[in-house]
């Protein structure tokens, strides 16, 4: 439990990072002198970022375990917080935005590590979206707290205080985080090897194009253009665009934690995200097509979205039956590249949408954008509709770990049944 809970603050800290640029926006651009599109192109740095960190992760989480891998990567969190307080431009707000991203990649993916390890396959998916649910207080942190805080403070001086919170979360997973016990010999694979082999398993590959797709989209609508849309389309004051925001962000805390529960009544990960997924295309498609009109609709469909589209953890829960034991970090931080490469990507792509239709009237700029989201999640989620539900026997034996180990492979059976012919004999 106290694992869980030092992971959990780490994952929350990670999740306040990810999205409270879209609230201190409106301060922090004037004050840097950026516009919407170089905001765009600083959260897409951020992602990017993370993205980019997933592969020293998933090596150091196989390789030395997510104490020392989580706490380390935590300090240049902090040191990023710092820099971007400090910041005087765009090129020194990006590279700070860059080493936030960096030092958040293996926030979620240790306690996963540390799941996957320790408990069975089954309560992988009830774990991690109790985990991912929880976390979401992050956002909830980065709304209407956040807007209230920074017009009380300044934003230079929430990044300071983020930097000593971060640190201080830092220490308390190296002194409070046991890592799982060692593989008996491990395959030797580097690297580069080890998530080559899980690129080249064939039945993750109609699951990766949702997994690029569908926690981009959700994302970049909380993190990068909810403040706008709903002040620029709907005339919402800061503390409305903060309230605004507060219902999307617990929409999706409580999404995320009830996918859990959920999984464990349909018993299939598969079909549990299939439908998110859906619901989450059609209700941004919704808010693409009817969102410009009553504010009461945009907000109940920003609701919608959030509360169906953290299928992260069930997706991620779904690929998790593919991986063997020696490349459960690698297996992870892989997919955790794709979810934050298609969020590095969207956003960016976004950025580009921005700067080549200045000349739309707000409510068509985002109604094209949001209708482009919905549709982009809703053919993944057709593809994904193609993807088997878990290995095929015979060309991968699941993952039973023993009760010592249960990342290990399961000890031989003690003894070999009797000989024909002896049995019954004294």
């Amino acid at each position: 439990m106290t694992a869980f809970l030092v992971l959990l603050l780490a994952y929350t800290i990670s999740q306040f990072d990810r999205g409270f640029l879209a609230m201190v926006a409106p301060d922090l651009g004037p004050d840097l002198g950026l516009g919407p599109s170089d905001l765009a192109l600083l959260s897409a740095g951020w992602f990017l970022a993370f993205a980019a960190g997933q592969v020293p992760t998933g090596l150091l989480l196989d390789r030395i375990g997510p104490r020392r891998t989580v706490a380390g990567f935590l300090v240049l969190a902090a040191l990023g917080a710092t820099s971007l307080g400090l910041a005087q431009g765009f090129a020194g707000a990006a590279a700070a935005m860059a080493l936030i991203g960096l030092g958040c990649a293996p926030a979620l993916m240790g306690g996963m590590y540390l799941f996957g390890r320790s408990y069975p396959p089954e309560r992988f998916a009830m774990l991690s979206s109790l985990m991912i649910g929880l976390g979401t207080s992050g956002d909830l942190l980065g709304s209407t707290p956040l807007a209230l805080a920074s017009h009380a403070f300044g934003w230079r001086a929430i990044l300071f205080g983020l930097a000593l919170v971060t640190l201080a979360s830092a220490g308390l997973v190296l002194r409070l985080i046991e890592d799982p016990p060692r593989l008996a010999d491990p395959p030797k694979t580097s690297v580069w090897r080890g998530f080559a082999e899980v690129a080249r398993m064939r039945a993750l590959w109609p699951v990766f194009p949702v997994v690029f797709v569908s926690y981009a989209v959700v994302i970049a609508t909380r993190s990068l253009w909810v403040g706008a849309y709903l002040g620029s389309v709907h005339g919402l004051d800061p503390l409305q665009r903060g309230n605004g925001t507060l219902a999307m962000s617990a929409a999706m805390a409580a999404g995320a934690i009830g996918y859990g529960p959920l999984e464990r009544l349909v018993r299939d990960p598969k079909r549990t995200a299939l439908g998110g997924c859906l619901v989450t295309g059609l209700a941004l498609a919704g808010l693409g097509l009817f969102g410009g009109g009553a504010t009461a609709l945009a907000v109940a469909l920003l609701a919608l979205t959030g509360a169906a589209g953290l299928s992260y953890g069930i997706l991620m829960a779904h690929a998790r039956r593919f991986f063997p034991a020696h490349l459960l970090g690698r297996g992870v931080a892989f997919m955790n590249i794709v979810f934050m490469g298609g969020a590095a990507v969207v956003q960016g792509l976004s950025a580009l949408f921005v700067l080549g239709t200045g000349e739309l009237a707000p409510d068509a700029l985002y109604g094209r954008l949001f209708l482009a989201y919905g549709l982009a999640l809703l053919a993944a989620t057709a593809i994904y509709a193609f993807a088997p539900r878990e290995p095929v026997i015979g060309l991968r034996a699941p993952i039973r770990p023993d009760r010592k180990d249960p990342g290990a492979t399961p000890p031989p059976p003690a003894s070999a049944p009797a000989a024909p012919g002896r049995a019954g004999r004294a």
